[in-house]
């Protein structure tokens, strides 16, 4: 069966950015760049969705206030996680949720805490999800210098692998455990793998990025 061409964004924001000192959503982007709603982590990740998907949907934790001004601004949808402790696979099970709400069958899932990545790497890895049926690949996952990472294209079959999975679990573990039902597309883009975690980290990306 062929893949209908509706995708849903999912980017996840509800951590607490503890190591960061300050929420990534908000982060300047690219490095340096002039402050704006657009010009964040956030901001830039919805950019990106949007030109793949027909919605975006955020979730956010603590932080709702604060990042509601940005995905509003883009035209996403915003959903809460009422309980961020419980950790990232909560907050991915609640927004998967949401896009079977909605209709969709498909989703884009993107990190807030790594950089947006090139668009050349959605564009690709957009093409890979599509050329590939349900049957042939329940997910397409970009993978760079031996790394797999994120933005991953999910089909029903993979939302429904997360969706029955126990909170005590991860999307690594899932992932891991249907890896041969998965497609692994070698993108040259070191951003899908890249964790931004602390001002350390961020100070270094804002060096490569540039040079």
């Amino acid at each position: 069966m062929t893949r209908a061409p509706s995708l849903c964004g999912v980017i996840l924001a509800a951590g607490n950015s503890s190591r960061m000192g300050s929420d990534k959503s908000l982060l300047p982007w690219p490095p340096g760049s002039a402050a704006s709603l657009r010009n964040t982590f956030l901001g830039g990740h919805i950019a990106a969705l949007n030109a793949h998907c027909d919605l975006v949907i955020v979730v956010a934790g603590g932080n709702e206030e604060q990042i509601a001004p940005i995905v509003y601004s883009q035209g996403a949808f915003l959903i809460r996680n009422n309980a961020p402790e419980l950790g990232q696979f909560s907050s991915l099970k609640l927004a998967l949720q949401d896009v079977l709400n909605r209709g969709r069958d498909s989703a884009i899932v993107a990190l807030v805490d790594r950089p947006p990545v090139q668009p050349a790497t959605l564009t690709k890895l957009h093409e890979a999800f599509l050329e590939s049926s349900e049957e042939d690949a329940w997910g397409v996952v970009p993978e760079y210098d031996g790394q797999h990472g994120h933005p991953y294209f999910a089909g029903r079959d993979l939302i429904e692998a997360f969706l029955r999975a126990q909170l005590t679990t991860t999307a690594r573990d899932i992932m891991h455990s249907v890896a041969g039902n998965l497609r692994y597309i070698p993108v040259d883009d070191p951003h899908i793998s890249l964790n931004v975690n602390t001002p350390e980290d961020y100070a270094h990306l804002r060096q490569v990025t540039s040079e």
